[in-house]
């Protein structure tokens, strides 16, 4: 076995020590930082996630196990005609349906023992229909009897 002082057989080459301007080297060092890069890029997604959903409008409840979106932009009273519909209920003098669930957006009200009425044009077009129900005003969806908006 012969030894020659001062260089290093090519089998030897830790580190990449002796491939400093081969294309393989480059390459192999371009792939090191792509990786790098995306995985910074993947933590930084995930940190972020949960700050991009709440800083988001919509509100989510749960009702019953499932989540209902809580959206102001649903097709019922906008808010700047609210104070006027409520003038408008207590003037028609709406009954007051009494339950024992709470009244909240996505619940379903009961099959009998409600009356729905037809929200008037000058509120706004809304497939909707309303009542009272607990000393609340509700838009309601007709055939599912499913809560949409709670007019406060």
């Amino acid at each position: 076995m012969r030894i020659i002082l001062g260089t290093m057989p090519r089998a030897m080459n830790w580190g990449g020590i002796a491939c400093r301007r081969r294309p393989a080297c480059i390459i192999a060092k371009e792939f090191k930082m792509r990786n790098r890069i995306l995985a910074i890029a993947a933590i930084a997604g995930a940190i972020s996630a949960p700050i991009a959903a709440q800083a988001q409008s919509d509100t989510v409840g749960i009702v019953r196990g499932g989540s209902v979106i809580i959206d102001d932009d649903v097709d019922g009273i906008a808010v700047d005609r609210r104070p006027a519909f409520r003038e408008y209920i207590v003037r028609e003098r709406v009954p007051n349906y009494t339950i024992q669930d709470r009244v909240i957006v996505g619940g379903v009200l009961p099959e009998a023992g409600i009356t729905y009425y037809d929200v008037p044009q000058t509120y706004g077009p809304t497939p909707y229909r309303y009542t009272v129900v607990n000393g609340q005003t509700v838009l309601v969806e007709p055939r599912s009897r499913r809560i949409v908006q709670v007019v406060e």
